[in-house]
């Protein structure tokens, strides 16, 4: 889809029907990606919502980011846009002023649905003032005097009745929106975030629907991290980018894959599909939720690529910039608690694919190395797998080679 950044002028008939939620869905994309005038003047444009992804309808208007009377600048955000995947931001079609905001926080709104009038020629923090104090005035008179007469004379008429329906918080009981427990102090209730939303249905789907089983091995970190320790200076110098621990993970999965296809396929009805390429999701966490950036064709990369692939997505992750499409599809999951101190987990499969690998935390341990005891930098992994579709030898042999890799590096250079 092209995002096309033009201002496209609309005439009195067209701006109605831009202003109608129901027109939108027939709409072209030139019309959900155009910005639309409020006037036929030119001197207002209507900030919209843009187009969000294939897979995503509608989102939650989180917050404004400007209030009305603040001067923004043309691209500039006026308010974010929580799906169940990303955070999108609504941007003001031009330079001006914010006149008045269409929509609130905490609306559903969809592609094309208009937020907020933003007037080129209003000075700030006056255009906003005096017709939302200029309305209220002539209309609140009549109001107030209508209001008054029959409030004194049915008050004495209406003095009993109120206590007679007093028995009505029984209905409300009953209702599933209301808490089950009676609200106590120091306690705060607050919207369940759609991206959290979006993850709790998908780890139970993924209980309800997988067969998962996780199987356990520990790997021996002294020579990758030997490796990394000889080499990471000059590796700095060559490619700009440090050297980690995950792109020797990622490698060794690839390897792991290709040599048990099974773990990379996925069951989809009565057919398994078989995948010939490597697309690695790297969960990453952030204050907002987990999310799952995908590397794609692992396979064909090298440490340098992968490193720069997981900096770049992890750094969008943290500002919320992450499009859909670089959380789109994925084959195998790689999870690292060990960067909060993790032990050791069992991770839940991340649905449509068929496993996950848990990394957890480097811990000096004892271990027996030709006959004598040492102190190694010592890791467990875990693997969670669908014992529908894999069986414990495929899962065992794909992690036996993961350990295999990572405790000897050179297996990736000569193949073995």
């Amino acid at each position: 889809a092209v995002n096309f950044q033009g201002l496209i002028p609309v005439g009195p008939q067209s701006s109605k029907l831009t202003r109608r939620n129901n027109y939108f869905p027939n709409a072209s994309p030139y019309q959900l990606w155009s910005r639309s005038f409020a006037s036929d003047n030119g001197d207002k444009f209507e900030a919209v919502v843009p187009f969000m992804g294939e897979s995503v309808t509608d989102g939650t208007l989180a917050n404004f980011l400007k209030k009305p009377g603040d001067r923004v600048e043309a691209d500039e955000a006026i308010a974010q846009i929580e799906t169940d995947k990303v955070t999108i931001d609504v941007s003001s079609p031009e330079a001006g002023v914010i006149e008045k905001f269409i929509a609130s926080e905490g609306d559903t709104v969809t592609p094309g649905t208009i937020v907020a009038i933003v007037s080129k020629s209003a000075a700030p923090a006056e255009t906003h003032v005096a017709p939302s104090e200029e309305a209220p005035q002539k209309e609140s008179p009549p109001v107030k005097a209508e209001e008054k007469s029959p409030k004194a004379e049915e008050k004495p008429t209406k003095v009993e009745p109120p206590k007679k329906q007093a028995p009505k918080p029984t209905p409300s009981k009953t209702s599933p929106t209301e808490p089950q427990l009676p609200p106590k102090e120091r306690e705060r209730r607050v919207p369940m975030p759609r991206l959290r939303k979006r993850i709790a249905n998908r780890l139970k789907d993924s209980q309800n629907t997988f067969a998962m089983l996780t199987t356990f091995n520990e790997v021996d970190m002294t020579n990758l991290m030997k490796l990394r320790s000889d080499y990471k200076d000059e590796f700095v110098k060559k490619h700009g980018v440090k050297l980690g621990l995950m792109s020797c993970f990622v490698k060794a999965a690839v390897s792991g894959l290709q040599n048990q296809p099974i773990v990379n396929a996925v069951i989809d009805g009565d057919d398994i599909i078989y995948r010939d390429y490597v697309d690695v999701s790297v969960a990453v966490g952030t204050s907002k939720g987990l999310v799952v950036p995908v590397i794609r064709d692992a396979d064909t990369m090298n440490f340098a690529d992968i490193e720069k692939g997981i900096n770049n997505l992890a750094k969008k992750a943290t500002e919320g910039a992450l499009s859909i499409d670089e959380m789109a599809g994925g084959t195998f999951t790689i999870s690292n608690g060990g960067v909060y101190g993790s032990l050791i987990s069992t991770p839940i499969i991340n649905p449509p694919q068929s496993a996950i690998l848990g990394m957890h935390s480097i811990v000096q341990r004892p271990v027996v190395v030709d006959g004598s005891i040492l102190a190694r930098p010592m890791m467990y992994l875990a693997l969670t797998y669908d014992h529908r579709l894999i069986d414990g030898r495929e899962a065992v042999y794909f992690l036996r080679r993961i350990k295999d890799v990572v405790e000897d590096p050179r297996r990736l250079l000569l193949d073995i």
